[in-house]
């Protein structure tokens, strides 16, 4: 069994039920893809249009594709085209140029709005007190529909340090649920990645984007597996 075959199945057997990974696959190779996809990955999120686009071309269809990084207008056009969701809206013209490529392609394209929860200066992501604002602006736009929210929370930081950032963006994601806007489904909260995931899930994260756990270390050949986590951080997760 390969490096990336264990990880992926380890994973799978330690998320709660309703949990869903996303294997970030920003700058794997197709065949790494590929091989996380024969081990049971369902989901694959790439940051860049253009690295999708090999991925897919090796993949296809057989898993949903989801958009996570920063999306340019200039590439909104081929993004509707590929991507199942799209998790990093983070404005109106984004939001208005989606739906118009959608409208093109009979597509009702699902969004999650991207939340700037460090309150980054040079961020992408709205911040948490201007989400609702954002949301109701895109409301009358009938070919996306807001599923849930995403956030990263600050570059760098240790992961104890980002359970404030995943508890503003879970009250945020209950903030907007309440209001039951027509057209909004609050479903998805996207939040944690390989060193955070566990503290994202106990704030209430049913979706998490990990790339290292699943391929190893960027640049290096896939070494890291999940027996290499010491013993107390592999408990399983709770399932409440």
């Amino acid at each position: 069994m390969s490096v990336i075959e264990r990880n992926v199945k380890e994973l799978l057997s330690e998320l709660p039920d309703g949990v869903e990974l996303v294997a970030a696959a920003k700058t794997r190779q197709p065949e790494e893809v590929l091989e996380a996809v024969k081990a049971g990955i369902k989901i694959v999120g790439e940051n860049y249009v253009q690295e999708a686009e090999k991925a897919y071309a090796v993949v296809g269809r057989r898993v949903k594709w989801h958009l996570i990084g920063s999306l340019q207008k200039n590439k909104v056009k081929k993004a509707v085209e590929l991507f199942d969701m799209i998790e990093s809206l983070d404005s109106v013209a984004i939001a208005a140029e989606i739906d118009r490529r959608c409208a093109q392609i009979g597509k009702v394209m699902p969004v999650l709005i991207e939340i700037n929860s460090g309150k980054e200066a040079r961020k992408s992501g709205v911040l948490p007190e201007d989400t609702e604002k954002l949301v109701r602006e895109v409301l009358s736009l009938s070919n996306l529909k807001v599923m849930g929210l995403m956030t990263m929370g600050p570059a760098g930081a240790e992961a104890g340090a980002l359970r404030p950032c995943f508890i503003e963006t879970k009250r945020v994601f209950e903030k907007i649920k309440r209001l039951n806007l027509p057209g909004v489904e609050m479903k998805y909260l996207s939040m944690g990645m390989s060193d955070s995931y566990r503290i994202a899930i106990e704030e209430g994260a049913n979706m998490i984007r990990l790339g290292t756990r699943i391929f190893g270390e960027r640049g290096c050949q896939p070494s890291f597996h999940l027996s290499a986590v010491p013993t107390q951080e592999r408990q399983p997760l709770s399932r409440n």
